[in-house]
């Protein structure tokens, strides 16, 4: 249950004033929630901060400055043609031209009504000799002055949404912030430094200094801590709920994975070897299973995922294996379905594209135990579907679900062990830190026969050199994937950045370019994912 005190926090954002359905869209786009709340828009933080405390007589600006002036509009100088709008301004020491581009005769002068006082902010530059201020960050006059931030904290935006737009709104959601108890002790407050939690929260979004919101500062620093702590607490709420009561002995006699050895077109590492001699040895305690496999791209960790499904198969129940999205959870089914088959388990896949007659019959035989291994997205914890005896759920790419997710999937079975896996390396301390008390299995070592990886990093002033690295490649034989990741919060943007980069690929390269995306159909993919196993075109620049 929520404590009464925090409800006003839980409010959808509309209840902030100024902010209606034509806003509520854009920022639930910012903040990454469809019905964004009002503590999403606290957490969203400041990255820099204006300072505008400097307010200089004429004389005294310091050319390429952020500077707040008092000012007297003298006249008007609208420009011809694409020449731009020019207000002449002066105090009693100097001059200062104000510029605009493209900003209506009428608004200008309402702004700035010839013989009147006004306050600008913004940047100061010597043009010609003149002082100059190009479309300025603020206009007001008296009144408005006294409402302006000495210090302007500066958010991220995204399309829709002006800088002001956010800033009123997160002045607003403050007023909301009730003064809670706090949690931690009084010695290590004073050690650190630290202001209460709401005291902390209100400088990062109403800064005194510009450093208050620097990544360094205490208020930062506070917020940080009190995440990490909340993390933590809530890692191990879930642990203690998902062993409460212990775990399910899952002991299997060895059969299958035998097969699966034996079918194998190579030997098993030590590492892998040794990670599923882990993995088996939870299965069968009386211990819930709670397991990080860590391991680079093509150190083997799939085998091992299939070894660990095939121990609990062996028990009589079934695995299920979850990918972040349908091209790695098809290239997982891929390699896996061959071995499975030699060894005799039902495998099946399920995805979004799974859709009629064939997925009413996956699920209906995943209900009836006939399916033992499913493979699938996301699609694999929604509500429709049903296993008959769950018993592990492994989850590859862990990082990119939220806890939440990974309970859903572990309650679709009684006591369901959980593994993890990440091509991420992550020190020991660190998974403590961040997934929380979890046993670690890391596969060092790769099979026979990989090649060396070379991992650089190169600056986007360097992309001709890039480009031209891969068109020798190509030249030579090779193939080359180029990837425009999408991140959640900017989905569209880079969408449009992926399918940019392929156009100016293909204008290099011609046909020997494809393009992978989320929003292409189900077949276009398949035919440009097939096209480059089978080498047409040598150029992929996919959306994972």
């Amino acid at each position: 249950m929520r404590p009464p005190i925090l409800n006003p926090l839980f409010a959808r954002l509309n209840v902030l004033s100024g902010i209606g359905p034509k806003l509520l869209k854009p920022f639930g786009v910012l903040l990454g929630r469809d019905e964004p709340r009002v503590i999403d828009l606290l957490f969203h933080l400041p990255y820099s901060a204006v300072d505008r405390r400097a307010r200089p007589k004429l004389k005294d600006v310091v050319p390429d400055t952020i500077a707040t002036l008092e000012v007297t509009t003298d006249k008007h100088q609208p420009g011809r043609g694409r020449a731009p709008y020019r207000i002449l301004t002066s105090d009693d020491t100097g001059t200062l031209e104000i510029v605009y581009f493209n900003v209506p005769r009428e608004r200008l002068e309402k702004m700035f009504p010839v013989g009147e006082t006004r306050y600008v902010s913004g940047r100061i530059a010597l043009y010609d000799g003149r002082l100059q201020m190009t479309h300025p960050d603020r206009v007001v006059d008296e009144k408005g002055l006294t409402q302006l931030a000495a210090v302007e904290p500066v958010y991220p935006l995204t399309e829709g949404l002006a800088a002001g737009n956010v800033r009123r709104a997160a002045t607003s959601a403050l007023v909301k912030l009730p003064d809670l108890p706090e949690w931690l002790d009084q010695a290590f407050l004073q050690r650190k430094q630290f202001q209460p939690f709401a005291t902390a929260l209100r400088r990062m979004h109403a800064p005194q200094e510009p450093s208050d919101v620097l990544p360094e500062s205490v208020f930062r620093a506070r917020l940080a801590y009190d995440e990490l702590l909340s993390h933590q607490l809530a890692l191990a709420l879930v642990r203690g709920q998902m062993q409460r009561g212990g775990g399910r002995k899952n002991r299997g006699d060895g059969s299958i994975r035998k097969k699966i050895e034996a079918a194998l077109p190579f030997s098993l590492t030590g590492a892998q070897q040794m990670a599923i001699q882990d993995i088996v040895a939870d299965l069968a305690s009386d211990r819930r299973m709670l397991r990080l496999l860590q391991g680079d791209v093509g150190s083997g960790k799939t085998v091992v995922a299939l070894m660990a499904a095939a121990a609990v198969i062996e028990a009589g129940r079934q695995a299920a294996i979850m990918a972040p999205t349908e091209i790695l959870t098809r290239q997982h089914f891929d390699r896996i379905a061959p071995l499975a088959r030699a060894a005799g388990i039902h495998i099946a896949i399920l995805t979004g594209r799974e859709r009629g007659r064939e997925r009413e019959k996956t699920l209906e035989q995943l209900n009836s135990g006939e399916i033992s291994l499913l493979v699938g997205t996301h699609a694999i914890f929604q509500e429709s579907v049903d296993f008959h005896d769950l018993a592990l759920a492994v989850i590859d790419e862990q990082h990119r679900f939220g806890v939440h997710q990974r309970l859903a999937l572990t309650e679709k079975g009684e006591t369901v062990d959980l593994l993890v896996m990440t091509a991420t390396p992550i020190p020991r301390t660190l998974v403590l830190t961040f997934f929380g008390d979890m046993d670690v299995s890391e596969l060092r070592s790769k099979p026979a026969g990989r090649q060396p990886i070379d991992t650089r990093t190169i600056s986007l002033g360097r992309i001709e050199e890039v480009v031209e690295a891969v068109g020798r490649a190509i030249q030579s034989g090779a193939r080359a994937y180029w990837i425009c990741p999408l991140i959640e919060e900017s989905e569209l943007i880079d969408l449009a950045a992926a399918e940019e980069r392929f156009g100016f690929l293909k204008q290099r390269f011609g046909k020997r370019v494809g393009l992978v995306q989320g929003r292409l159909k189900a077949r276009e993919r398949d035919e440009a994912m097939e096209s480059f196993v089978a080498e047409r075109p040598k150029f992929l620049s996919p959306r994972p």
